[in-house]
């Protein structure tokens, strides 16, 4: 019997959001935020299963009418971590099972993304040191490094591995010597996968003055002393926040079916 760990994709799917309501089910495409979202999912090859975590009936409705597996979560749940980990508690996960948390609104995520963020975390040396992986990609030409709704990282190197030193919503690191940039940028994508063990104890951690001041719940993980794999993989997916970027994304829909 093999012991390598079952690779879930999972995906929160809250109905309630402030600058977006209710954008998990925006259909102007001909299909729902979510449907764009678990169906990129779905092209990974590592993930074995991909299942969509809700807290309401409408969306769980809406997933099950185009064939997803849903699981059902509390309201009350403060971020998309904490419905994973309710989440993977439902499906009687195994300690050392591997959730990959797909945002729910990243439409255009690559499904090669997915595949990098767990292989920083099955593949020596990192199978037998890292509990949580995540992924940064090279900056595309329209980045801004002064955004900070762009979070920067940097990372160190382990042999072949990389792992994360801090992620900022500053420019990180600062080029104080113009000449001489340093190279690569790198840009956080905001993908994250975890051993089911580290996942149930990451959300009892206590949150930390760096997560606070920055407002980045991955500096929580840094900050109580655990090490994050990162993978290093162009992609060019971004998030769906508001109307407006809603808008360009049904725009660039259109233009592919063109």
């Amino acid at each position: 019997m093999s012991n390598s760990p079952t690779i879930v994709a999972m995906i929160p799917a809250r109905l309630g959001s402030t600058r977006f309501p209710e954008k998990v089910l925006a259909s102007r495409t001909g299909k729902p935020l979510i449907q764009h979202v678990y169906e990129n999912a779905l092209r990974a090859k590592r993930p074995r299963r991909v299942v969509i975590a809700t807290d309401h009936e409408r969306v769980r409705a809406a997933c099950v009418a185009f064939g997803a597996e849903v699981v059902m979560t509390d309201e009350a749940h403060p971020n998309g971590t904490s419905r994973l980990a309710q989440a993977a508690r439902v499906l009687g996960l195994g300690e050392t099972d591997i959730v990959v948390n797909v945002q729910g609104d990243e439409p255009e995520m690559e499904p090669g993304v997915i595949d990098a963020c767990v292989d920083a975390m099955v593949t020596p040396p990192s199978r037998e040191s890292v509990e949580m992986a995540t992924v940064a990609s090279p900056w595309n030409p329209e980045d801004d490094p002064a955004n900070p709704a762009i979070v920067k990282v940097v990372t160190a190197k382990i042999g072949a591995a990389r792992r994360a030193l801090y992620f900022s919503r500053s420019r990180v690191p600062f080029p104080r010597n113009q000449a001489a940039p340093y190279e690569p940028l790198l840009r956080h994508v905001g993908i994250y996968a975890y051993r089911n063990r580290f996942l149930q104890r990451y959300i009892t951690l206590e949150s930390t003055p760096l997560e606070r001041i920055e407002s980045l719940e991955q500096l929580r993980v840094l900050e109580h002393g655990f090490a994050i794999g990162v993978a290093i993989v162009e992609s060019r997916g971004t998030g769906i926040d508001t109307p407006e970027q809603y808008e360009a994304f049904v725009k660039r829909c259109n233009e592919r079916r063109a």
